[in-house]
């Protein structure tokens, strides 16, 4: 067995030699799976609490706490808005799920998701400078079924803790009730990354994909296969962005959405999917690989591959075609068939292939944009900028077939990102404070730096200490195995 780096840089090459690409991708995803298992375990899992401030001498206590925070509380009973810069209100968010969609894993139970939830913690500090906090909660009624008023109750009364609330991993059709009743009724934003988040790195890799393709938004054909919170979502903001929804076409379960889905529009909860039956799919197309045919763009968010996407339906789409099989763990098709089948550009949602459209690229970024003026709320078009943002700072630094969107390791995208956000927050009037892009970049820029370093440090001193090898090996060994 060949030694591996603990960077994971040489993934490809742990492998046998005689292994083909169709068992290396099922390798890399069992052994990513399993080295998960071990090091979480190892770990502990992936977040701890830190002080920010220190302990200079004993009365320091008394500083921090009793007697002298009482002039805190007291401060911000007389104006609320206080807690966003005497507390850690400011740069705090609620990670908060029911853990019902898990993935591609389904309902996993609320401490199922916690690996998740931890895991956008975990991002949102090291990419985006802000502190968050992993919540799983309950929602079952008396009844014993999933409720989203019990999700929407438990945000509004936990509200007055944060700067911001990240919803995460909530089934439909519970989660666009539980989303835009708290866009109406909290005064900080409410962000379904699921949806919201998916669907602006979406719109980012295809914007810079579509340059490439020399082809045009309000042009082109696009067929979207999945209709969940990701996906509707991501129409809809095609859709803002200058989309033609008439040429574009969604297809769920049981085929494609249009005006005559009575089984939709008789059903309240997926108001989302009536929205987009009446302005999508005119010609009431009922099949995939029929709307396939001649199509620009195929985004996939459904159920996991590798066999979900056929080849012959891409080989039928038209010339310089744009494939997202974003699927998670595994993608509808792996790229490599995908391009064999014809694609000329391919993303998926992992970081192991080209092209990663992960939302990771979007949320630590605009939560910090929005958390830096104190917004309101994140409207849609906070989420276009950002969009158009990541495909900016592609392009400058340089976009091709494999390259069309920025990487989690492009530390400078995130404060761009963020500062894109703030301006557009103060101009759509959401935030509660002002200032120029400049300064905002530069307190984003700080904070991430900040957060960085700090996690480098504690990995130098060895208080983050380096997983022992043997974890990996065996992670590589059971992998290894199973494809065999």
């Amino acid at each position: 067995m060949k030694k591996m780096k603990i960077d994971l840089s040489n993934l490809d090459e742990i492998f046998p030699e005689d292994f083909s690409q169709e068992q290396i991708a099922k390798a890399k995803t069992f052994f990513l799976k399993e080295l998960a298992k071990r090091t979480h375990k190892y770990y502990g899992g992936k977040i701890q609490t830190a002080p920010k401030a220190g302990v200079f001498g004993f009365n320091w206590f008394n500083v921090w706490y009793t007697p002298g925070v009482s002039k805190i509380s007291t401060t911000i009973r007389e104006n609320n808005d206080a807690s966003f810069e005497l507390s850690n209100r400011g740069n705090l968010v609620a990670v908060v799920s029911d853990s019902t969609r898990v993935l591609g894993d389904g309902d996993c139970t609320p401490p199922g998701g916690l690996g998740v939830m931890e895991g956008k913690a975990f991002l949102m500090k090291y990419l985006g400078g802000v502190d968050a906090i992993a919540l799983c909660v309950k929602s079952d009624n008396e009844k014993g079924e999933k409720d989203p008023d019990k999700i929407i109750e438990f945000v509004k009364m936990v509200e007055p803790s944060f700067g911001a609330i990240n919803l995460e991993d909530i089934s439909q059709p519970n989660c666009f009730k539980v989303l835009d009743t708290l866009r109406e009724e909290c005064d900080i934003p409410v962000w379904h990354d699921d949806a919201q988040g998916t669907a602006c790195v979406t719109l980012a890799g295809l914007i810079n994909a579509l340059k490439l393709a020399e082809k045009k938004i309000e042009d082109v054909k696009i067929v979207m296969l999945g209709a969940g919170a990701s996906n509707t979502t991501i129409a809809r903001l095609i859709i803002a962005a200058g989309g033609n929804p008439k040429n574009m076409m969604l297809f769920d379960s049981k085929g494609g959405l249009h005006n005559d889905r009575e089984d939709i529009k008789s059903d309240p909860r997926f108001y989302r999917k009536w929205e987009l039956c009446q302005k999508t799919n005119p010609d009431k197309i009922k099949e995939f690989p029929e709307a396939c045919k001649g199509a620009d763009v195929m985004i996939a968010l459904s159920k996991p591959g590798p066999d979900t996407v056929k080849p012959e339906w891409i080989s039928s789409m038209a010339d310089k075609s744009i494939v997202f099989t974003c699927a998670n763990p595994v993608p509808e098709i792996y790229p490599y068939a995908a391009k064999d089948a014809g694609a000329f550009i391919v993303a998926t949602g992992r970081g192991d292939f080209p092209n990663q459209v992960n939302n990771s690229l979007g949320f630590p970024g605009i939560l910090k944009g929005a958390l830096m003026v104190r917004a309101r709320g994140v409207t849609d078009n906070m989420a276009i900028a950002a969009a158009r943002s990541l495909a900016n700072y592609a392009e400058k630094r340089g976009i091709t077939p494999e390259n069309i969107i920025p990487t989690m390791d492009e530390a400078t995208v995130f404060p761009e990102e963020a500062a894109d956000v703030a301006m557009q927050a103060i101009k759509d009037g959401v935030a509660r404070i002002e200032m120029m892009r400049q300064e905002a970049f530069e307190i984003a820029k700080k904070d991430i730096e900040y957060a960085r370093n700090m996690t480098q440090s504690l990995m130098k001193e060895g208080f983050i200490p380096d997983p022992p090898d043997e974890i990996l090996q065996e992670s590589i060994k059971w992998a290894i195995e199973q494809v065999k």
